[in-house]
């Protein structure tokens, strides 16, 4: 179609903040570092290659995400661990804050709980910033390297994209049949992943992720967290996902836990929306 005479100027009007965050609940930095100080070992897993594990994170324990051999990227989900219906919203929580997390940003839960699930304390590749690409590392944009687009666009119905590797983790870990479990994986943060999207066709890419060994990004639990990382099979994604060619290395997570003793941590409560969604009666 022909451009109309106006196009210019409907194309330069300002853009306006979805969401402003000035009013979200922020965490407090000291009164975190301070907290986290006091916590102790508790659990060390380590995620394969090509594969997924599930750890558990009590209430105000932390857990930290670990490169440990060369440059790999994973796909995390978060649940409440005493409740799968509470998990990670992607969608809601780049909403609030962006297309990739960082540094005092937070993991959101969906409806109707809507409350902080983990908050970030440390991020060693915080340094990165947007590229020139417009690349970003911690991105809430992709959703999992799945074995459905897979065969959608290849007819390789690949078996250990980060979708499948989290629900076998999750079925071993819950009991659950493997049905049951893929109800329940759900977008993901791609944790090391750097992304963004093509300025001219706006497509989403993946390109070298600057992560090392000894790099990590570390969560304080905000809730009781039944946690599922996979060591996507993309290794660093600089060419691939879902490859059994790519140079793929394990994923360490670290869990903290408080001391015995320790005060219960207050947990962020439940979104205050009555849920009546406009009728009398709710």
């Amino acid at each position: 179609m022909k451009a109309p005479a106006d196009a210019n100027a409907r194309r330069a009007i300002p853009p306006v903040i979805c969401y402003p965050d000035t009013t979200l609940p922020r965490p407090d930095p000291a009164a975190m570092a301070a907290h986290r100080a006091r916590l102790g070992p508790s659990d060390t897993v380590i995620v394969p290659p090509r594969d997924a594990r599930c750890f558990r994170v009590p209430a105000g324990g932390a857990f930290r995400i670990t490169c440990v051999e060369g440059p790999q990227v994973g796909d995390l989900n978060l649940w409440n661990a005493n409740d799968l219906s509470e998990r990670f919203y992607s969608g809601k929580t780049r909403a609030l804050h962006g297309t990739h997390l960082t540094t005092g940003d937070r993991m959101w839960s969906v409806f109707p709980y809507l409350r902080p699930m983990a908050t970030i304390l440390q991020d060693t590749l915080d340094w990165y910033g947007i590229d020139a690409h417009g690349g970003s590392v911690h991105d809430v944009i992709g959703t999992r390297c799945d074995p459905y687009t897979n065969t959608l666009l290849g007819g390789d119905p690949y078996h250990h994209c980060c979708h499948s590797n989290l629900i076998r983790a999750l079925a071993s870990e819950t009991g659950l049949p493997l049905a049951a479990a893929e109800a329940h994986v759900h977008d993901v943060l791609n944790v090391f992943m750097c992304t963004g999207f093509t300025r001219d066709t706006g497509q989403y890419f993946m390109k070298a992720s600057p992560v090392r060994p000894g790099d990590y990004i570390e969560f304080i639990a905000e809730i009781p967290l039944l946690g599922a990382l996979s060591a996507c099979p993309g290794g660093d994604c600089s060419a691939e996902h879902s490859s059994d060619t790519a140079a793929c290395y394990p994923l360490m997570v670290e869990v903290f836990a408080p001391p015995a003793g320790a005060p219960p941590w207050p947990e962020p409560q439940l979104n205050g929306y009555d849920g009546s969604h406009g009728l009398p009666n709710g």
